[in-house]
């Protein structure tokens, strides 16, 4: 049986510095698409906004990926492109 995504929000656009990061509203679990065909973006989680670093990850270009982090932790991205939304699974 698969899943299916329960959207929670509208999709943004992720910012692109450490001191603008999102929680998206506190979720626990984000979708984040890379819009473009750069295999070189990457996604940066920080435990709170201009904060210490959590870690990193490259989303590659055209793809969809789910991002389950600590609700108060922000997210950011190297390059503009990246959308995210908040998100839950269903079924």
């Amino acid at each position: 049986m698969s899943n299916r995504t329960l959207l929670k929000a509208n999709e943004i656009d992720l910012p692109t510095t450490a001191g603008t990061g999102v929680s998206f509203t506190e979720a626990t679990l984000v979708r984040l698409v890379n819009t473009t065909a750069s295999d070189n973006i990457v996604v940066t989680v920080q435990e709170t906004r201009g904060g210490t670093g959590v870690g990193t990850f490259t989303i590659p270009g055209g793809t969809v990926e789910y991002l389950e982090k600590v609700a108060s932790h922000t997210v950011f991205a190297s390059a503009a492109g990246l959308r995210g939304v908040k998100v839950g699974f269903t079924g």
